[in-house]
């Protein structure tokens, strides 16, 4: 089957949408189909159309249902599509929705804002990730805390470094952060937070590679995000065995689970800062993180992300 799939993001794109796009292209590749990715829609004929954003990928939508009136069309609905187009810019957003066969969605709380007409219309599909090899510290000089996500309001990155300001002298915490500066703002802020906070290390950009090499030896991964819609550093998380603390938000309870105790309220550093500090001196409460993290993970291996994919396919096209 040819299959036009259509993101945002473009190709020097390191954002979300280009990550889920390149990733599903793979999945659908290696169950036998044809994938184009493309940013803009030109017409061109396809068996079926998978369209990340319904905000942002409108025109493309409406183009191909004109067109293709009896062909599939599968929309992605992301996290500004739930976050925000939803509510600021609904008219597009809602017809997207109207159009499409079938929705995707990346956590199980997207239902919650969904408009009950289309909610039969929907799938999760979680976010895999690739298994690392937990490389255990051999020392116990730091309890280490990683952040990965570009400084940008939405991310909220400077919530964990707040947090630690004011832990006592005896912690071992610190907080490691690998993400780019969204603008200069950002860079002066992290800077400074540096130079004021030995607890936090801005590394800036880094390769996948060197991500990956961070999660594998952390104690524990941080989101502090203000909104998001299903984030893969989760999932790469999950999969890599590392306990997660997070912001209390949709996207966050819907891929960690709605009983998970590792949440704090959104911007609330002391609140973080009390998280944080009981899994420095609570062994208990870190195994139970990880456990439920374990148990959770199963969602979120490739296998799992296929057969998602395979089902939704056969049940769409057939």
């Amino acid at each position: 089957m040819k299959i036009s799939l259509i993101t945002p993001a473009k190709k020097s794109s390191k954002n979300g949408n280009r990550t889920t796009a390149l990733r599903w292209a793979r999945i659908l590749r290696d169950l036998g189909h044809h994938v184009d990715i493309t940013v803009t829609y030109d017409g061109q004929k396809a068996d079926l159309m998978i369209a990340l954003h319904a905000w942002r990928s409108a025109a493309a939508i409406t183009t191909y249902r004109k067109l293709y009136p009896d062909q599939p069309l599968i929309l992605a609905l992301t996290g500004t599509d739930i976050n925000e187009f939803i509510h600021s810019d609904p008219k597009p957003t809602l017809a997207s929705m109207e159009t499409a066969d079938a929705l995707v969605c990346l956590h199980d709380l997207v239902v919650d804002v969904t408009p009950k007409k289309f909610r039969k219309k929907l799938n999760v599909i979680y976010q895999s990730a690739p298994a690392l090899s937990r490389k255990r510290k051999s020392t116990t000089k730091n309890f280490d805390i990683c952040l990965i996500g570009h400084m940008r309001d939405v991310k909220d990155p400077l919530r964990g470094a707040m947090a630690l300001r004011g832990v006592p002298e005896s912690s071992k915490l610190r907080l490691i952060h690998l993400g780019k500066a969204h603008n200069k703002a950002w860079e002066k802020k992290g800077r400074a937070e540096m130079k004021r906070n030995p607890r936090y290390i801005w590394q800036g950009e880094k390769a996948g590679w060197e991500v990956r090499k961070e999660l594998a030896r952390t104690n524990l991964m941080l989101i502090s995000s203000v909104s998001e819609g299903g984030a893969n550093v989760v999932s790469e998380a999950l999969v890599a065995g590392v306990p997660v603390i997070a912001s209390k938000i949709n996207g966050n309870v819907g891929m960690l689970g709605k009983d998970y105790p590792g949440y704090y309220p959104v911007g609330d550093e002391k609140a973080l800062r009390k998280l944080l500090l009981k899994c420095e001196s609570d062994a208990a409460f870190m195994r139970d993180l990880s456990r439920r993290c374990k148990v959770r993970a199963k969602l979120f291996k490739l296998a799992e992300e296929k057969r998602r994919w395979k089902k939704l396919l056969a049940e769409i096209v057939n």
